[in-house]
């Protein structure tokens, strides 16, 4: 299936963004399959079907490069040089239409937002661009220290639907992540809480668990609504029929936590969909219809869209692709027929999102109220699925027949395939990036920090084309600058902080160029080596300090099993290792004494609580999270699931159905699940937080001397 990679062809490709090769380690070069950079080149609108196909598109690029005055989209950092403008011809006049409603002249001193730049050259050309003016970087994340000198905060990592309390029905919901926000904030003086991503899902019998495959990222998932939080909920006419509800919803919380099922999002969403049908068939109030108003308005035609989508697929089911001719142009004359039939369905579907957006709204308040200087780190994912709402309203934006993935590298021979279609580079750049701007303002609506999943998806992405192996595929680029000064832009507006999820394989610059930009990374323990040097643990003072330093993470084996080798027993029991297991343990078993060998001669392995058998499980545990305090990190997480001995993973990469991703509730050491109530009285969980607590003086100490 490789064609050929002439040198017309690299050329052509390079021009629209398309790697010819790529170094999976930085002593190799590998040559892209020849047929994906073709496949890649007509998901852009380019023929490079054969040479002479090539030859013409080669040419009328190079002319239309040659000719034009300005790209589509023009990056300004504020108070720096516009290098962009430096191609123009002496002589040329600028006009700036501001996105405030004023008319400039110069580039100067112009607000931040995006506007309008025309350049007029003397020779008669005229050329139109979106011109991004973004702040040169995002201020350093606030602290929850009363000392100005430690400059950094102590958090949560936890699943939500992982998180169930005594009023859940069956999956923790945005009644838990208030209440454990503002428990963590005032009791632990924690500075945030991180979720996972919370965008809307596709429908299914069954759904897809995975948050990480949306069915869209601009809007979130009413099956995280706590029903009985919504003010319409105490006027419902049926109090027998909701009561009914509850008890079934009940039943749904006492089947996870008291009889070991599994976390049934399907059922869940069964249950509250007919409790929300009766909620919202009571009349709104004035004040709260003119909200609903106001929500609809600001929303506009993204909701409309995604409120449609839904309708249709309750009729069509949700593989759009396969919907009537008609329904597949969110735009056509059909569509918008079919949509005044639905209305009820399609207004039902866009007062849940009024709903959700709410209950979101007011734990971010929980949070700030309960003292945590960020509050609600929100996480976006890298795509969404093709068969979701986003991709049906958004085709023009997305490479058809292309999807997103990994190429080959040293711990994946056979590369990767999510299953999600990119964005299109040039179509984002066109339209000034304007749903990637949407995407960035729903989300810091209610989020005081947003984590990037894979945030090297900004500067590239491996496209797979439809039907071929991940190793048949190329890397498309994007532009970057653009992305990072729109991140920016938006972030800064909200006052929000961004992290970015940068493990694996990055390309050299990636880091430095998010770093300048104030974007902060993620160090995850164990993966924290000197690899350029004996490989060994990196000690504490060489780790970065603009980054979110944690453990472990959702896709990764929690501290404990880390630590007891449990993992690899996992492993062993699903035929996933790759090795002998009696190699496997002894490798795991190396691993786990490098760190615990270190953080001896640190003098960071005590007994737990104070107690005398440093050797426990416990006060390694709580000696890991010495460790991080000792680092430069800004934001310290804590895997929640950690804080009780949890054994297992939320997710395991490389399984499906024999590992069961995303449906676990957080448990004990012994795999009983554990509530939310029985967390916030938990002696080990306490004990955890009071060394982060401990640490977080200590430094506040170390500032006062160093201040004098």
């Amino acid at each position: 299936m490789t064609a050929p990679l002439g040198e017309e062809l690299v050329r052509l490709a390079g021009l629209y963004g398309v790697a010819a090769s790529f170094q999976p380690s930085p002593d190799r070069t590998v040559m892209a399959s020849g047929a994906a950079v073709v496949r890649a080149l007509a998901a852009l609108g380019v023929d490079a079907g054969d040479p002479a196909a090539v030859r013409d598109a080669l040419a009328a690029k190079e002319g239309e490069l040659s000719t034009r005055l300005l790209p589509p989209t023009v990056v300004c950092w504020s108070g720096s040089p516009v290098t962009a403008l430096d191609a123009l011809p002496a002589g040329s006049r600028l006009h700036i239409d501001t996105e405030q409603g004023e008319s400039r002249a110069s580039v100067e001193e112009l607000p931040p937002g995006v506007h309008r730049l025309t350049a007029s050259a003397p020779d008669g050309r005229t050329g139109h661009a979106h011109l991004v003016v973004a702040p040169p970087r995002l201020p350093t994340p606030a602290s929850t220290s009363p000392s100005a000198f430690t400059g950094r905060s102590y958090g949560l990592l936890v699943q939500l639907y992982s998180l169930l309390s005594r009023r859940s029905w069956g999956m923790g919901d945005l009644g838990d992540l208030g209440e454990l926000a503002a428990w963590a904030g005032r009791a632990l003086g924690a500075g945030f809480v991180q979720v996972n991503p919370l965008h809307a899902g596709v429908p299914g019998a069954p759904t897809d668990p995975s948050p990480y495959r949306p069915s869209s990222r601009r809007f979130p998932d009413p099956v995280h609504l706590r029903v009985e939080d919504v003010p319409e909920f105490a006027y419902v006419d049926d109090p027998d029929g909701m009561r009914a509800l509850l008890e079934r919803g009940g039943r749904l919380r006492e089947a996870v936590l008291e009889k070991g099922a599994l976390i049934d999002r399907d059922a869940v969403w069964e249950v509250k969909r007919e409790a929300l049908e009766a909620v919202v068939r009571v009349p709104l109030g004035p004040g709260r219809r003119a909200a609903y108003c106001d929500f609809l308005a600001e929303q506009g035609q993204a909701l409309e869209d995604h409120a449609t989508w839904c309708a249709l697929a309750e009729v069509h089911g949700s593989e759009w692709q396969r919907w009537p001719d008609g329904l597949r142009d969110p735009r056509s004359a059909e569509t918008g027929r079919v949509r005044g039939e639905l209305m009820d369905r399609v207004d039902f579907w866009s007062r849940l999102a009024w709903l959700t957006d709410a209950q979101l709204t007011a734990a971010q308040r929980a949070a700030r109220e309960a003292g945590m200087p960020v509050g609600i780190v929100h996480d976006l994912a890298v795509g969404v699925h093709p068969e979701g709402a986003d991709a049906w309203a958004q085709q023009e934006y997305f490479a058809a027949g292309m999807s997103v993935g990994a190429p080959p590298d040293a711990f994946n021979a056979r590369g990767q395939d999510w299953g999600l279609p990119p964005w299109r580079p040039d179509r984002l750049a066109e339209s000034g990036y304007a749903p990637y701007r949407r995407l960035l303002r729903a989300l810091f609506r209610y989020a005081g920090a947003l984590r990037i999943d894979h945030v090297m998806g900004l500067f590239r992405l491996w496209w797979v084309p439809q039907g071929e192996p991940p190793t048949e595929g190329a890397y498309v680029r994007y532009d970057a600058e653009a992305m990072l000064a729109i991140l920016v832009l938006e972030a800064s507006r909200a006052g929000a902080t961004v992290i970015g999820e940068d493990l694996g394989t990055v390309e050299p610059g990636v880091r430095e160029a998010l770093r300048e930009r104030g974007v902060l990374g993620t160090s995850v323990l164990w993966f924290e080596r000197d690899w350029d040097g004996d490989g060994r643990p990196l000690p504490p003072d060489r780790w970065r300090a603009d980054s979110l330093a944690t453990a472990t993470t959702h896709d990764l084996p929690s501290t404990a099993a880390r630590l007891t080798g449990e993992h690899v027993e996992l492993r062993d029991r699903l035929g996933l290792l790759t090795h002998p297991l009696e190699e496997e343990r002894a490798a795991a078993a190396a691993d786990a004494g490098e760190w615990l060998n270190l953080l001896t001669r640190l003098g960071l392995l005590a007994g737990a609580g104070g107690g005398s058998d440093p050797s426990s499980e416990e006060a390694q545990v709580q000696a890991v999270h010495r460790f991080l305090l000792r680092t430069p990190a800004r934001m310290i997480g804590v895997w929640l699931p950690d804080g009780v001995g949890d054994r297992r993973p939320q997710n395991l990469p490389g399984t499906w159905n024999q590992y069961p991703n995303w449906r676990l509730p957080i448990a004990d050491a012994e795999g009983r699940p554990v509530t939310l109530e029985e967390l916030a009285a938990s002696p080990r969980l306490h004990a955890l937080i009071d060394v982060l607590k401990e640490g977080r003086e200590e430094g506040v100490r170390e500032g006062l001397r160093e201040g004098g």
